[in-house]
């Protein structure tokens, strides 16, 4: 990891003006089911085994789940089952080292394209003193408080029950892309003037890269590159492919030196936290 870039995050963390976007890699430290167990629950549903069913979509989860809402109507029936599932208890966030350490950061704005409640039970459990507000939808918005710690569910919340608001079909996922929504909006608005740090991602997910896209564009649109905050992306092992498209999209790789993707996660928070902890006041 670059020491440069480090201190350079660490600053903007210390200072609240970083965003955190927090994927799958983050929610696996709670040991939750995959997007892959979800869709295999899908294609059993519908009488497939799941292999087969993962073939005939061409491993291509968002068609595939458009096909079980196509045969049967409506997503809601997963959903309930799955719910449960993805309920994350206080248990669960005890051994979370990854979570501890995410509040202990105690950044003012988190983004999440994960389903479930695991940021908002770290706060519970790490700083039941910090109020926190979560966001899956435009009336969130209108209520939320500039004091709060912001959780955006930006692809939808299980506890909520809206399956409008889950971005899991080819169908939600091409709505998305206008990238107009309110969150959308809120977005925009919100990365004029703070970094952001990816974690928990890999540029294998489709819906990362087309939010990179989008994000560049945005950038672009002003013609002011010179003032873009620096945007920063954790990446668990080196990946020369993923880190040239990175680096053209305006976005600093931190590359992790720990092999274990788990192990070096938890060095990569705790190095921001001692760093953030021994930089001089921000004022």
């Amino acid at each position: 990891m670059s020491d440069g870039f480090i201190y350079k995050l660490a600053r903007s963390i210390q200072k609240g003006d970083t965003i955190l976007f927090a994927g799958a890699g983050v929610s696996r430290n709670l040991s939750l089911p995959s997007y892959g167990e979800l869709i295999d629950q899908l294609g059993m549903e519908l009488g497939f085994d799941p292999e087969i069913f993962w073939n005939l979509g061409n491993d291509d989860y968002l068609s595939l789940a458009e096909y079980y809402v196509l045969e049967k109507g409506s997503l809601a029936p997963l959903l309930e089952k799955f719910q449960s599932k993805w309920i994350v208890s206080t248990d669960m966030i005890k051994s979370s080292e990854v979570h501890k350490l995410l509040v202990q950061l105690n950044f003012p704005i988190i983004y999440t394209t994960n389903y479930d409640n695991g940021l908002e039970m770290a706060f519970e459990e790490y700083a039941p003193n910090i109020h926190y507000h979560k966001i899956a939808d435009v009336q969130d918005i209108a209520n939320s408080s500039g004091c709060d710690t912001q959780i955006i569910k930006f692809h939808g919340d299980m506890e909520t029950k809206d399956e409008s608001s889950i971005v899991l079909t080819e169908s939600s996922f091409f709505e998305r892309l206008d990238f107009e929504s309110p969150l959308d909006i809120k977005f925009r608005s919100d990365i004029l003037g703070k970094s952001i740090l990816f974690l928990g991602y890999s540029l294998s997910d489709i819906n990362l890269r087309v939010l990179l896209y989008k994000l560049n564009q945005i950038w672009k649109t002003f013609n002011s590159s010179s003032v873009r905050p620096p945007v920063y992306m954790f990446l668990t092992c080196p990946n020369p492919i993923q880190e040239r498209i990175l680096h053209a999209r305006g976005i600093t790789p931190i590359i992790s030196s720990e092999p274990d993707p788990r192990k070096g996660t938890v060095a990569f928070l705790k190095t921001l936290v001692e760093r953030t902890g021994k930089l001089n006041s921000p004022c």
